[in-house]
């Protein structure tokens, strides 16, 4: 993968730093374009490739109350998802995903024994760290906004006994797979009270947000909103467990551990192509 699409987000990250300059108010094509020192053709043609959508129609879903109208237009209900049994199989949203969870006693260790290969990949919303063990994808943060070095002691500082190794063309396939819709493997390595509220987010499509409030209910924890929030925050595998679908029920975007710029690219970018679909 070139670095074309990180280039994207470069350019969309300043964008929503433009509009929200603006205070609401809408930006011409003209002007956004100049403020990003580009012609206007070239902006239309880079948006509408990298979102599928025009500049103008994309600036409503980078609009700062657009969570609250996503919240009010695309909420999902987990009941179902967790009634039919989040068995791991299947497919989630829009991508083919399976997975398989560690054992508590596994993960009480810290990672001992296992082999973490690593490397770094560019994305639709930046230059990515993805991690995997041999039975899956096993991390996946953005640099955009904390910078490289922060976000490999990040996911390193999670499993501390683990042996990690630099190995990018092992994880390549997978990665691949995982961003063009393909089946790829999830290794989900948690507390087993993490790793119900991830399976749960597997369960939320592309386009869509749900609250902590309802991953809570979920869960059959409903009184565990702090608890949800935490758990949704340290979830390792951004981007392909969404944890950025999740809410505040007042639909405030709230913390999102690789960056709010990051959030809200995410959250357009999606809500633009399943508007456009």
């Amino acid at each position: 993968m070139g670095m074309e699409r990180g280039y994207h987000y470069g350019v969309m990250a300043r964008a929503i730093a433009e509009i929200d300059a603006a205070g609401g108010e809408r930006v011409s094509l003209e002007d956004l374009a100049a403020r990003l020192a580009m012609s206007p053709a070239h902006f239309q043609r880079l948006f509408t490739q990298w979102v599928g959508v025009s500049p103008k129609r994309y600036q409503q879903y980078l609009a700062l109350g657009q969570a609250r109208r996503m919240l009010a237009e695309n909420f999902t209900v987990l009941d179902a998802a967790h009634e039919a049994g989040l068995s791991g199989a299947g497919r989630l949203h829009d991508l083919f995903l399976r997975w398989e969870a560690m054992t508590p006693g596994e993960y009480a260790r810290g990672g001992a024994g296992l082999t973490i290969r690593w490397g770094w990949f560019d994305t639709p919303f930046g230059e990515a760290l993805v991690m995997g063990t041999e039975r899956g994808l096993c991390g996946l943060g953005f640099a955009a906004e904390m910078g490289r070095d922060a976000a490999f002691a990040d996911l390193t500082g999670r499993w501390p006994r683990a042996r990690f190794i630099e190995d990018a063309p092992a994880l390549r396939p997978w990665v691949e797979a995982a961003l063009g819709g393909r089946e790829a493997p999830l290794y989900l390595i948690g507390a087993p009270f993490q790793i119900k509220v991830w399976e749960a987010l597997l369960a939320i499509p592309s386009g869509q947000v749900t609250t902590y409030s309802e991953i809570a209910r979920a869960i059959g924890q409903p009184t565990a909103n702090r608890a949800v929030g935490a758990a949704v925050g340290r979830n390792p595998i951004s981007l392909l467990i969404p944890c950025h679908r999740a809410l505040a029920k007042s639909g405030a975007l709230t913390g999102y551990h690789w960056g709010l710029p990051v959030k809200r690219a995410l959250l357009a970018w999606e809500a633009a192509r399943a508007d456009a679909a």
